[in-house]
This record gives structure tokens, sequence and C-alpha cells, in this order.
């Protein structure tokens, strides 16, 4: 990407927000993320950054879930995220530490009968530690505290107090979702909708992830059965970023000199933080974010059946996609599929949004 960017006042940005779309006098959009929030820096915790930083949305919660790494370690370098951009007011709620059903044993064994994966999140061995070992952060020890409530009862209480106003982001393992549509059977008829990033269908890619199985895909590897009990739940609207799109974003060197002239302590932490190997430089969940703030960015769409491979075979975990015609007997949801995008317009309301000032606490 080639066009310049500056460092804006708070005036002017929000002058160039308004007059792009990005914000308006409409009311705040209501959402809580439920994130699998690794860190520091790179996808998961960009994606918080980009819904806080925007002036259209109201992020009523974080609730973390074990994925790309534990638990503990996600909700301290969420605590520490939000303590270095000034909004300790957006409650960090701890959600499941495992899996429903699937262990690290039972993956493992998995792999010895079918094949090693290329990326198995907080199970790979790689940077494997105990589940509630947090390692010492990068970005400094947090001094704040998460909520004293678990996630799923805090996605309950919310949908509740706000009736069909609320949007659920998903960006990592379904686990805390799927928890609460066990707790509480009507969790997903009262949320406004479900925007989820994962799911797999056939990226064109050289990803090491998809090569030998383009179903594959981590979100859903996981935790398998929780994306198959959230999927078949009545949420009135569900809308997939799958890997197929995602792969096709990339965050650059350029961009990130770019990021940093924004000069705030955000854009610093997102160009310290910054990882340029292939995968780590995939905006895999900042898309599903932003395209849910501005669904322009969006240029294709498609409408199918989607579950997953529950069979404990070599296809356990992967994405499941059937049009009308071919929909199996069992209960299944449509779910809308973006499938391409406008890349610069991204880009462009991606590097405006890490160099804006962050909105004050409301």
């Amino acid at each position: 990407m080639k066009t310049p960017f500056v460092k804006l006042s708070a005036l002017v940005f929000s002058a160039l927000l308004l007059a792009s779309g990005f914000a308006s006098a409409e009311p705040r959009r209501k959402v809580i993320i439920n994130q699998d929030c690794s860190g520091p820096g790179g996808s998961n915790l960009q994606t918080l950054l980009v819904m806080i930083q925007s002036p259209q949305i109201e992020v009523l919660g974080i609730t973390v879930v074990s994925g790309d790494q534990w638990r503990d370690e996600e909700v301290a370098h969420t605590l520490r995220l939000l303590e270095i951009i000034g909004r300790t007011d957006i409650p960090v709620v701890p959600g499941a530490a495992f899996p429903l059903v699937r262990t690290r044993e039972e993956a493992q064994r998995w792999q010895d009968r079918y094949g090693k994966v290329a990326y198995a999140g907080a199970w790979d061995d790689r940077w494997w530690h105990e589940p509630f070992v947090v390692p010492p952060l990068p970005e400094g020890k947090p001094t704040t505290k998460p909520l004293d409530e678990d996630a799923a009862h805090f996605l309950i209480r919310m949908v509740h107090q706000y009736p069909h106003e609320v949007t659920i982001y998903e960006g990592g393992p379904m686990t805390n979702l799927a928890l609460a549509l066990t707790i509480d059977p009507h969790f997903a008829e009262l949320a406004k909708e479900l925007v989820f990033m994962g799911g797999s269908l056939g990226p064109q890619t050289d990803n090491a992830e998809f090569v030998n199985n383009p179903r594959h895909e981590f979100n859903f590897w996981f935790d398998p059965e929780a994306a198959h009990v959230v999927l078949r739940a009545p949420w009135k609207k569900i809308v997939c970023t799958p890997t197929d799109i995602s792969v096709k974003t990339r965050l650059t060197s350029e961009m990130i000199k770019q990021i940093d002239t924004g000069g705030t302590a955000l854009a610093h932490y997102v160009a310290r933080f910054y990882q340029s190997a292939p995968g780590a430089d995939i905006l895999w969940d900042e898309l599903a974010a932003a395209a849910w703030i501005d669904p322009s960015l969006i240029t294709k769409r498609e409408r199918r059946y989607l579950s997953v491979d529950l069979d404990r075979g070599a296809g356990y975990g992967n994405t499941l996609t059937w049009s009308d015609n071919d929909k199996p007997a069992q209960v299944v949801q449509l779910v809308e599929i973006q499938v391409d995008l406008d890349k610069e317009k991204f880009y462009r309301m991606f590097v405006s949004l890490m160099t804006a000032p962050t909105p004050p606490v409301h």
C-alpha cells in the first residue's frame, strides 16, 4: 500500500471518520468480543483495537477463551493492553480454560494417526507450558484485574440486559458461546447476531496449515464440539469470515511504519510487537471485525449451510458446508460467508484506526 498517512488530531480524525462513514450520529453498536487473546500484539489483540478504536462501537466486554494461548496468559495480555491504551473501563472476563471434549493428549494421538498439524495453538510443542502458568510478559505485568464473573454468565447477562442489541463477535474457539447456550437456550435468539472468524472451504494459499487439508481451520479444530453446538443455535444472523478471505490480507512493514507515526501508546504497541513471519502477518481476525463495522469492505458473499465434522477420523474438526439442495436432514443454519474484499480500503481503514486517538470512556 502506497497511500501516505500522517498523524491526525482528534478533531481532524473524527471529521474524516464521519466523511468516510466510519462514524455517525447513530447510537453506538454494542458488541461483546469473545477472543483467544494471545499476545503481545498480533491478530487477536489488534482485533480488540479495531473495535475499541471505532467511534461507532461500544465494547461491552471481552470474554477470553483458550486457543492460541492458554486463557490465563491471554487474560493478562488483554488487561495489559487496555492499561496501555487507557481503556481499563472495558471488562475482561475469563472463560473456558479447556475445550468441551478435546484434550491435548487426544489431539496428539490424533496427529500420530492422521499427521501433524502445522499449528496447534496452546497445545503446540514449540511453546508449550502448563495451562495455568502465566509467563513473563514482554509488555509488562498488568496491575488491573479481570471481572469476577465467568464468560458464559457475562454473555447471558448482557443479552438479557440489552435484548436483540448485542452482536457476539467470535475470533477464537467457540467454547464460551457453547457453554452460554447450554446454560441458557435463549442466548442466541436474544443476541442481535453472531459474527465470527473461522472455518475453511478452499483457501488459495501455500500456508502450511491448509496445504494438506484445506478444510482444516484452527478455531474449529481446537474445539469441534463447541463449534457444532454454536452453529446449530437459532441466531437471527450468522456472518463468517473464513480463512479463504483472511489469507488474502497482509500486514506489511510499510503499514507498520505508517502506524508508528501515529505517535500514540497504541500505535507504538502495534509497531513494537509486529511479527512478519508467514502466517503471523495475516490479518485473520481484524478483517472480520472491520467488515462488521463497514460491510462495504466485502465485495462478494455466498450463503451456505455450515457445520463441523465430529467423526473422530481424519476429518475431525473440519469445516462442512452445503447448498440448499444438498443440506442434511439434521438442523443446520444458513450462514453468510465472505468471499472477497476491497483490500486497499480495508488497509486504509485499519491504519487509520491504529493511528487515531483512542475514543474516551463514555
